[in-house]
Parts: structure tokens; C-alpha cells; sequence
């Protein structure tokens, strides 16, 4: 018997892998209910591998970053500018020299709208596609996928993967098992070495000083040897075991930066932001089907310009260098990136006290980018008038945006999503059909 008190306890019960029942188990094959499929190898498109949701956590206003006003009035552009990108006719906001030399690569929807203006609300609206209420909590699209993907997906870390921490306005998994909660990782990537709760074990122990310990421990544990056989403690050992396995995988490698070269690591940034999209092409290289980065510090009542100007610097140096890193390595085409917040912000500027130049919530109208993953670069959906004060052409909602997600992730949105209340229910709305974005897909023809 397996010692009861070797180290990575804590991974076990992250991971589930304890065989505790679930009351939502994924599908089986013969009875799934939902289309996951990959299209044949003579299809031109194949569905994304991966998706890495970039979450700008509060807001990003949308005339400072992919949609500049140029010709408004200061009190709506502050008196900054548009600079044009490596696509001709297409220009974002000065604050993102960077990624306006990537803007091949992505594509920008500049009439996202749903009206809310409340965090909580418009959060879980942007995560489901649905409105709060009828005593029903929807899961997530990163909480659907990971489940879906699961049946393929064969890594050591769990499916879904947030990086650092939760969003923490709804349980993201909803009615779905635990299993389906995104790891949040915690931890600072930009440290020395990065800290994964349950994954990388406290301390700068070496590998054979880690087997060290851990056969220590199996040495002193007299009542697991007396008691072998037991079926409880069996299976608690069978869970150390499985995580001590998981802990010592190539997969969880994917969380040291020290394996990157400086140079890598500088192209990121060396901040916190910069790490952890760097931290996510390594979860794409190992198949985590579901990562989230979760960027905080967007909510920018006061003082906006001087907050903007430390968050897009960061941001657009991270988010440019993925996607030429994952181009550059072919993993672009198979990995779907999606970067947004829950809604704009206000286009007209706040000068009074006590905002001195803030922007607030504006959920009438916003910007989202996608790309990879079936995504064509270098487009425009839609638009915003003059001010940036509402849609002026082609609104996307919530359900256009999550439909065609989960199309170039290879699932059927109109799917049953399996449920424990026995809900006759489909994964989106099916009213989110008909504005989905297939103006952006590489093969129009494309069906998950």
C-alpha cells in the first residue's frame, strides 16, 4: 500500500481523481448527445485544438484600443489617436504599436452589444449566452468545452485552466461536476518560479530531494501498511499516487518559465500579464483544451488614461507576441483565441471630480478580437458611429459571438447540453444562429 501521507494531496483533489461519482458524468460515446467532431482530413478547416480566452477583467474601453475615434471630439478620445496596422484601411488605437503590426493575424468585431452595464450580469451573459435567472446557473463555454473535449484530451492536467485566478462572478462550471471548474493556478508567473497550487510543490526542492521525501513518507506510514487492503484508504492512496504521477509529467513542465529562453521571455514582458500568455502557449503545447487568462485592472472610473497607458503597453507586448510565437511554431491555425471584456467603456470622458478623466460601463456597444483557429486575420465586423456611442452597423451579440466559438472549437451549439435537473435543453439559444460570424471563418462551409 501506497503511503497515505505523500505530498500531492492537494493535486489528487484538483484533479478528481478520487472516482468520486459526479452527478454529470461526460457523455458516453454511445449516448452523447452532443456533435464533437472533427472534420475529415480533406476539409479545409479543421476544428481549434485549443482556445485561449483573453477576459480583460472590467471593461476595456473600445476607442483606446480596436476602435479609435480619431475625428471626436477630446471628451470622447482624450485627444489620442489611430495608427495604421500591417492590414491596409484597417487602424487601432495608438496605445497598440505592437499589435498593429500582427493585425494580419486577428479580426476585429467592433459592434459587439448587449446593453448591460452591470459586471455580474454581463459577465455571465458574455460566458453562457444566457440571462441570469429561472433558478438555473448555466455553465461556462470554457466549463462546456473542457467537458466535451475531454473524451479526446488524454493530458495530466485537468481540461480547464485559468490563469491566475477565477473571474469569480458565477461558478463558471454551473450545473456541470466540480471537474469542470477551471484550475485556477495562483501564483505569480513572473516570479522566480511559479507557484501552481497543487501542481509545483512549495520550496526550490530538487527532484530527487522531492523522490527523497516522498519515499520518506512512504516509510513512515505504519498505519497504511497495517490497514493495506482497506477499501477507503486504498483509494486515497490510488488518489496520492495518481497526483504524485501527475506532478512528476512532462505536462506540468508547462508551468516552468525556466525552460523559455531570456530572449522568449522578454518578448513577452516580464510582468505578471506577460508571463502568463507565455504560460499559456506552453498549456497549448502540451493540449489543454481550455485556458483563460484572466486579465484584472480594467475598470477605469478614475483616472483612465494614466491606467490605460500601463495596461495596453502590457497587453498589447503579451497578446502580439502569442500570436507570432504561435504562428511561428503552426500552432496559430489549431488554436482559437477570443480577447474581451464584459463591455466597453464609456465613450464620453468623465473630467469632473472625483473621476478626473474616467470612463465607465458601457455595454451598448463594444469591440472583441478573434483569432486563429479557423478565424480569417486582417477583418472588420461591424461598426460603431461616430462617437463609439452605439452599433452603427452589423450587431454581434453575446450568442452570435459564443455560437461561432463553439462551431470552430468543433462543437454543435444547438447540441443538448446534458444537465441534472433533466432540462430539455440546447447549449446556446438557438436565436444566436443567425448572426453568428461566418463572415470570418476560413471555409464558410464549415459545419462542427
Amino acid at each position: 500500500m501506497k503511503s497515505i501521507i505523500s505530498l500531492p494531496l492537494t493535486a489528487a483533489v484538483m484533479l478528481g481523481i478520487t472516482g468520486a461519482a459526479s452527478d454529470n458524468p461526460p457523455p458516453s460515446a454511445g449516448s452523447r448527445p452532443v456533435a464533437v467532431t472533427a472534420q475529415p482530413a480533406s476539409e479545409k478547416m479543421k476544428p481549434a485544438k485549443s482556445v485561449i480566452e483573453i477576459w480583460v477583467w472590467g471593461g476595456p474601453s473600445h476607442l483606446d484600443t480596436f476602435d479609435p475615434k480619431p475625428g471626436a471630439p477630446r471628451e470622447y478620445n482624450g485627444g489620442y489617436g489611430e495608427i495604421p496596422t500591417n492590414v491596409p484601411g484597417i487602424t487601432v488605437s495608438e496605445f497598440l504599436p505592437k499589435l498593429a503590426r500582427q493585425a494580419d493575424k486577428f479580426s476585429i468585431v467592433r459592434s459587439m452589444t448587449h446593453g448591460i452595464n452591470a459586471h455580474e450580469t454581463a459577465t455571465y451573459l458574455m460566458q453562457t449566452g444566457r440571462m441570469p435567472g429561472g433558478g438555473v446557473t448555466y455553465p461556462a463555454i470554457g466549463a462546456v468545452i473542457a467537458m466535451l473535449k475531454s473524451r479526446d484530451y488524454h493530458g495530466k492536467l485537468p481540461p480547464y485552466i485559468a490563469l491566475v485566478i477565477n473571474k469569480g462572478r458565477f461558478s463558471e462550471n454551473g450545473f456541470l461536476a466540480e471537474r469542470y471548474r477551471p484550475l485556477a493556478t495562483g501564483g505569480n508567473p513572473n516570479a522566480e518560479r511559479f507557484q501552481v497550487d497543487g501542481f509545483v510543490p512549495p520550496g526550490n526542492f530538487s527532484e530527487e530531494q522531492l523522490l527523497r521525501r516522498n519515499q520518506l513518507a512512504r516509510d513512515l506510514d505504519r498505519m497504511g501498511r497495517e490497514m493495506s487492503g482497506h477499501p477507503v484508504l486504498d483509494e486515497f492512496d490510488a488518489a496520492g499516487e495518481d497526483a504524485w504521477n501527475v506532478m512528476q509529467s512532462n505536462d506540468v513542465k508547462a508551468f516552468d518559465l525556466s525552460q523559455e529562453t531570456p530572449e522568449m521571455r522578454d518578448k513577452y514582458g516580464r510582468n505578471f500579464l506577460g508571463q502568463a500568455f507565455l504560460v499559456a502557449r506552453r498549456l497549448v503545447q502540451v493540449g489543454v483544451p481550455y485556458i483563460t487568462i484572466n486579465a484584472p485592472g480594467w475598470d477605469s472610473h478614475k483616472r483612465h488614461f494614466e491606467t490605460m497607458k500601463q495596461r495596453t503597453a502590457e497587453m498589447d507586448q503579451a497578446f502580439a507576441a502569442l500570436l507570432e510565437d504561435l504562428a511561428e511554431k503552426d500552432l496559430l491555425d489549431t488554436t482559437l483565441i477570443w480577447w474581451t471584456g464584459e463591455f466597453g467603456r464609456t465613450p464620453k470622458i468623465d473630467w469632473q471630480e472625483p473621476w478626473m478623466g474616467g470612463r465607465n460601463h458601457h455595454g451598448k456597444v463594444f469591440s472583441t478580437v478573434l483569432a486563429g483557429g479557423g478565424i480569417k486575420g486582417g477583418v472588420v465586423v461591424g461598426s460603431s458611429d461616430a462617437l463609439g456611442i452605439g452599433p452603427a452597423s452589423r450587431p454581434v451579440t453575446p450568442g452570435n459571438l459564443l455560437w461561432s466559438l463553439y462551431e470552430l472549437a468543433g462543437i454543435d451549439p444547438a447540441g443538448k447540453l446534458p444537465n441534472p435537473k433533466g432540462l430539455d435543453i440546447t447549449i446556446l439559444p438557438l436565436e444566436g444562429r443567425d448572426g453568428r460570424l461566418v463572415e470570418l471563418y476560413k471555409d464558410p462551409e464549415y459545419k462542427p
